[in-house]
């Protein structure tokens, strides 16, 4: 609202300034704090209203959704599995800026909820690529997106950066199997800045791992191809030998994989840790607890190593979910009787107070009735 509306406001309520009451004898008398007071919210509000909101200056909003189309789609795994998908505004219009670990949150026209880290070049401001591993019993989403083609249209939003890498210093990057995608746009990044790099990529084979063609061109000084099939699973040791004294290591794969890396760290002489899972973290500390779901009245038993969302998905497989660990609220539900212990820094405090994140969060009493 500029300046003179305000006031208009304000003449219109009768509140222009701020009077002193009378003194003893009933005569006006001025209110210097008031004036000041008021002086200095004047200025303030004068500065604040100064300035229209511009959009180019606050730059996109990843919440807000945009309309895709796939307008390239290419095999890049020896076995086939793995598709590397191209999306292009259907205007044809630049696309928001990304940095590398970046990632885009797909709502799929089956309804599911994906998320896929951005594997392209940064600097293509007209096409975002991500890589997809099919896997047939892994809920649907990467089997909906292997079936997209050329011309087909999506609804995403993002980019949104959950995984950032520092461009500057000396860097270990570690990959496992798919954790490739967000990897790799950081070893281009560390090779096109001259950093002192190493890269250690791990998979079940050869053929099983995506864009090996592209790095196999790579120094091979600096890069170690293992396949478990020739090397045996690795070790914390195998997977952090590369590690440079006082660097950063960013790793990014299954969960095996990254707990192997986050137990060895400390005996690594890299100075920071940087990762990303794929899939649902191991539960820590956990307490065995119930839920209810309203819709038929059953009651679940959540073990103590597993989360309400593994359990309630066993019964009701069309449940919302998406990155499985707290950050991209696909999962939340009311609660509408019970305490939740809150394990995310998704929800509001007023949202916390009547809503959970199913995939991460738990139960601080015996039993959460959810509105499901």
């Amino acid at each position: 609202m500029k300046l003179a509306s305000m006031r208009n406001v304000l003449k219109a309520k009768g509140l222009t300034r701020y009077d002193a009451p009378p003194d003893i004898k009933g005569r006006e008398r001025p209110d210097r704090a008031m004036r000041i007071t008021e002086a200095v919210a004047e200025k303030y509000l004068r500065v604040l209203t100064a300035y229209e909101y511009n959009p180019v200056v606050a730059g996109h909003n990843p919440d807000s959704a945009m309309t895709l189309v796939v307008s390239h789609r290419q095999v890049v795994a020896r076995d086939a599995n793995v598709v590397l998908l191209r999306f292009e505004s259907e205007d044809g219009a630049a696309l928001p800026e990304w940095h590398p670990g970046s990632h885009l949150d797909f709502h799929l026209p089956s309804g599911l909820r994906r998320q896929y880290s951005l594997c392209g070049d940064p600097s293509d401001r007209h096409g975002y690529s991500v890589a997809v591993r099919r896997i047939p019993d892994g809920g649907g989403g990467s089997v909906e997106m292997h079936a997209l083609e050329p011309g087909s249209s999506v609804t995403v939003r993002g980019p949104r950066n959950g995984f950032p890498f520092v461009g500057e210093g000396s860097a270990l990057f570690v990959a496992g199997g798919i954790g490739i995608t967000p990897i790799l746009a950081m070893v281009r990044a560390a090779r096109e800045l001259g950093m002192d790099w190493q890269f250690v990529y791990s998979g079940r084979s050869r053929e099983s791992m995506p864009f090996l063609d592209e790095i196999e061109t790579f120094d091979t000084s600096r890069v170690f191809i293992r396949p478990d099939d020739e090397f045996g699973l690795p070790s914390s040791t195998d997977l952090l030998e590369r590690a440079v004294p006082g660097g950063a290591v960013y790793c990014c794969g299954p969960t095996p994989m990254l707990e192997s890396v986050r137990r060895g760290f400390a005996s690594s002489p890299a100075a920071a840790l940087h990762f990303e899972r794929f899939g649902a973290p191991p539960v820590l500390d956990g307490r065995e607890f119930e839920v209810q779901l309203v819709s038929t009245g059953e009651v679940l038993t959540v073990p103590a190593d597993e989360s309400a969302l593994s359990v309630i998905k066993d019964r009701l497989p069309g449940v919302g979910y998406s990155c499985q660990q707290g950050f991209c609220g696909t999962c939340r539900v009311k609660v509408l009787a019970g305490k939740a212990e809150h394990r995310e820094n998704r929800l509001t405090d007023t949202e916390q107070q009547d809503e959970m994140l199913i995939c991460v969060s738990r139960s601080e009493g015996g039993r959460l009735v959810l509105d499901l």
